[in-house]
């Protein structure tokens, strides 16, 4: 793939980007929404301590994420060096809304094609190499395959981001390692199971790239101490107790967010959503909304309706297909649709959005006071950092164990569904109680505060001599040395 014509283009990049410095950080995202966003957001708090960023990526998943950010000054963008490189062409199908497994199994051919990036990415940190005294590359825990070139420069290193909590991390390792999870304070007395949430090409795909950590400097986690500090020390005990090899240290570097949201002078960059919930009361909405991978099929679409109907609780329900492996090809499902006359009875009780809305904009307005989520664990992170609890309905992957910490441990969100029962039809009955209890209850009250508090504290954390502030301080100045 490094032929003379990429190699020509690479050196001009490189030589118009870069300017001297001590280090420079690449990062290396898999290339799914909730992936990309994650790093792209880590890119910008890296840059505000004056590092150079390079975000690698083919170009309509640099596109994607780009067209997508909100939350931050879009100018910064201008700052970070996006590398868009060839991949061969993949498969593209459809999301399957009847499929038994709820993983987006779709998505897998854009995930092997990513990893044709080794080649490119591997000449460009060459050429970077060798013009700073230090590459820091930062890549997704499913990308190891495309920087295994760091082990071999003596100026580079490598750290592994995962994109999950840092809870689910350490249960995952913990099985993983043949262990009995014992019950305590810290431990469910039920662990979700696995069974459901990936696919068997999947879990190979994990194991493929897993193995390509053992080389890397240390381990980075959206998330912070005051969330999850127990679990950051039981990752960094179970880490000191199972390896010879040198010791690696995991930094809790978020939340990689915005804690607070910038607001948008231009009306014409405003989404319609917000305009609706500025006339709202305060906490009185309930975000509806389940990631970039989920499709419900058409009985669950019609028991949710009805069921957010009945709650007579207003709402903003994002009703759209999961992505597919590229969000621009032309391709669509069939149109989801709603019960005959659903959105015309709603007067003004409820917003339907059928495009893509800036989530922790919506979040973060007063109007809004709880988010019916599947629990994946960028929107727990920008869910918490803005205040607002949780009706945990876990689809697959990392979710159903995010929602039991969501709910059993940090107690700020209440179920809709549990794990055990994810085969079965969450009836209208189901959701309009659930819908009731967060938001019209002492019970549901009682959760907003104490995300409020907790909301309130991460916020402070980001702050001069915050927990979260001073973690990543260390962190910077650990790289930079």
């Amino acid at each position: 793939m490094a032929t003379h014509q990429c190699q020509k283009t690479l050196h001009l990049n490189v030589q118009t980007a870069l300017k001297p410095t001590r280090v420079i950080v690449v990062m290396v995202p898999l290339p799914a929404q909730g992936h990309l966003n994650q790093l792209l957001q880590l890119s910008r708090l890296i840059l505000s301590y004056n590092i150079p960023v390079h975000f690698v990526g083919a170009a309509t998943h640099n596109r994607q994420v780009k067209l997508r950010d909100h939350g931050w000054d879009t100018q910064v963008f201008s700052r970070i060096h996006f590398h868009d490189f060839e991949i061969p062409p993949f498969a593209c199908p459809l999301p399957n809304p009847n499929a038994k497994n709820k993983f987006p199994s779709h998505l897998q051919p854009a995930f092997l094609a990513s990893s044709n990036l080794r080649d490119p990415v591997s000449l460009l940190l060459r050429s970077l190499a060798s013009k700073a005294r230090k590459v820091v590359v930062i890549h997704d825990s499913l990308m190891g395959s495309v920087i295994q070139e760091v082990r071999y420069i003596s100026n580079a290193e490598s750290y592994t981001f995962h994109s999950v909590s840092a809870f689910t991390i350490f249960l995952f390792h913990w099985e993983r390692m043949g262990k009995h999870i014992r019950p305590n304070g810290l431990i469910p007395k039920d662990v979700p199971s696995l069974e459901g949430c990936f696919t068997s090409e999947f879990l190979s795909f994990i194991y493929s790239q897993y193995k390509h950590q053992d080389f890397c400097s240390g381990y980075v986690y959206n998330t912070c101490r005051l969330i999850e500090g127990s679990y950051m020390d039981l990752l960094e005990k179970q880490h000191k107790e199972t390896t010879v090899k040198e010791k690696k240290t995991h930094w809790a570097l978020g939340p990689f967010n915005p804690v607070s949201i910038t607001e948008r002078t231009d009306s014409d960059q405003r989404h319609s959503c917000l305009d609706w919930l500025d006339k709202q009361a305060r906490n009185s909405v309930i975000y509806v909304s389940f990631g970039t991978t989920t499709t419900m099929n058409n009985e669950q679409i019609k028991q949710l309706a009805t069921g957010l109907k009945q709650s007579q609780q207003k709402f903003i329900w994002v009703l759209r297909d999961a992505d597919k492996g590229d969000v621009f090809n032309g391709e669509h499902g069939q149109r989801v649709e709603l019960p005959t006359g659903y959105e015309d009875s709603l007067s003004g009780m409820g917003l339907i959005a059928r495009d893509w809305v800036p989530q922790l904009e919506i979040l973060g307005h007063p109007a809004t006071g709880g988010f019916m989520s599947h629990c994946g664990w960028n929107s727990c992170m920008e869910s918490i950092t803005m205040g607002v609890p949780i009706a945990a309905w876990p689809m697959h992957s990392d979710q159903p164990r995010n929602a039991v910490l969501i709910t059993e441990f940090l107690k700020i969100g209440i179920y809709v569904k549990d794990w055990t029962c994810r085969d079965e039809i969450v009836t209208s009955k189901m959701i309009e109680t659930c819908v009731k209890k967060l938001m019209a209850s002492d019970e549901g009250d009682a959760v907003r505060k104490r995300v409020a508090e907790l909301g309130g504290s991460v916020q402070r954390s980001m702050g001069e001599g915050g927990v979260s502030r001073m973690e990543m301080d260390s962190f910077i100045a650990h790289i930079s040395s």
